[in-house]
């Protein structure tokens, strides 16, 4: 019997189009996951340190401890993976086109001045344009990479939604699989 190896992304228990795969709230569904994988002897779950801390902070007091265990907490190697130059080209001209159209954005809302809406409103809506013009589709964290790295090592499936991730899990031969494949296979397996 094979182990499944399995990185989990926080975004598979905190985003509620994730979430409702195992459950109705964050919590719950981490908690009915936790207990799904308990009793699975052929699936290993991972998470770095790095994610488990993020992941802490949205959950807070209402985790169900007592069945962390069956979630591995390891950072991934990172002095001893080696990584494809290639990769480092594409993420650099990525973030160099992103600045720009950050810059583009903040330009297009100078211009714009107020034109009759609150200076709150504006700032909202320069955030988000700002954010999806920016953030969408890459990496952008250390914890998404660390997320990368881990099931790189562990030629693991990266489990996510985060369309940033899998685009560069997939630069790297990483599958991924999201909340709803997770749960098919928690079910298919012993």
């Amino acid at each position: 019997m094979s182990i499944i190896k399995i990185v989990l992304d926080t975004n598979i228990f905190i985003n509620p189009a994730s979430y409702k795969f195992f459950g109705e709230t964050a919590n719950s569904a981490f908690n009915n996951f936790l207990n799904l994988i308990s009793i699975k002897k052929n699936i290993s779950c991972y998470m770095p340190p790095s994610v488990y801390k993020e992941f802490l902070k949205f959950l807070g007091d209402d985790l169900n401890y007592k069945n962390t265990p069956f979630i591995n907490k390891k950072p991934p190697s990172s002095y001893q993976l080696s990584l494809s130059a290639i990769l480092f080209y594409e993420f650099i001209e990525q973030m160099r086109i992103r600045i720009n159209k950050g810059l583009r954005i903040a330009e297009k809302y100078a211009r714009k001045g107020s034109q009759g809406i609150s200076e709150e409103q504006l700032i909202k809506s320069l955030r988000e344009e700002y954010r999806i013009g920016t953030r969408e589709g890459i990496i952008d964290s250390k914890e998404d990479f660390d997320l990368i790295l881990l099931a790189k090592e562990l030629e693991a499936l990266l489990a996510t939604s985060d369309e940033g991730l899998i685009i560069w899990a997939h630069k790297l031969g990483i599958n991924c699989i999201d909340a709803y494949q997770l749960k098919e296979i928690l079910e298919k397996t012993n």
